[in-house]
This record gives structure tokens, sequence and C-alpha cells, in this order.
């Protein structure tokens, strides 16, 4: 399992890094080192042929799977469908939940987990553009 390390953080911000993603086996989450309140997040790699070794579901977290690399199969419930390179899966509260990797290579996600029905506000709805030097 890799270590997620933190970089540097500040009064508003933390930044932490779970490594090359080329190179990253295992499960790692991240709310801990981020400080993160709203979600948690977690990076996970699955070789050829692996499942996660259990079915879960969640009571009030759905669940956002993001497909960096490789190809599988993902299991709500009874029903069964590809994933592959850029999908994205949101899974519901109170669904048993599964994922396999049948790609010739690693596959590697991230999982982003907050609770359901929580999002009121988003993009544009809870976003104002502000004046601010760039120094960039």
């Amino acid at each position: 399992m890799s270590d997620v390390k933190v970089l540097n953080s500040g009064e508003k911000f933390s930044h932490a890094s779970v490594g090359s993603l080329k190179s990253f086996e295992g499960k790692q989450f991240v709310k801990d080192a981020t400080g993160a309140t709203s979600c948690e997040i977690s990076f996970g790699t699955l070789p050829t042929g692996a499942a996660v070794p259990f079915f879960h579901s969640h009571k009030g977290n759905e669940e956002n799977y993001i497909i960096l690399s490789g190809a599988g199969k993902f299991q709500v419930n009874d029903d069964v469908f590809d994933i592959t390179e850029g999908s994205v899966v949101r899974v519901s509260t109170n669904c048993d939940r599964n994922l396999k990797c049948t790609s010739a290579e690693p596959m590697t996600y991230i999982c982003i987990q907050a609770k359901e029905g929580s999002l009121e506000g988003y993009t544009m709805t809870d976003a104002e553009i502000t004046e601010r030097e760039n120094k960039l």
C-alpha cells in the first residue's frame, strides 16, 4: 500500500499526494491527510484478474468511481457492466457494489464518497468570480 504524503498546507488549503499513479498499488484514503470535511477520497489499484475482496454497501454516502486506467467489470446488486479508462460510476446508498480488473494492465481508480443528497450549490451556483492578483 502506498502512503499519502502531506506536501504543504495553509489556513485554507491542504496539499497531499499518493505519488505516481503509474506505480501506485493498493488502496489509500486521503481524508485525514487533507483534513477534508465534505467527502472521503481514496485511490485504488487492482491487478489483472483481481476484484475488491468483498461487496459493500453504504447507509448514508453515495460513491463515485472514476476509472483512471485499465478496464474491468462493475457490479451493483445483480447488474454487471463493463468499465474502462474514463468511466464514471455513481452508486447510491443501500445497495451492494464491487469491481474487478479484467485488463492486461492494472486498473487504477479514484473513489469519492459523500453524503447522498447533500449537494446544494455547485459550479457557478456556489461560486463567484473574484478579483485577485495572478501570481501564477
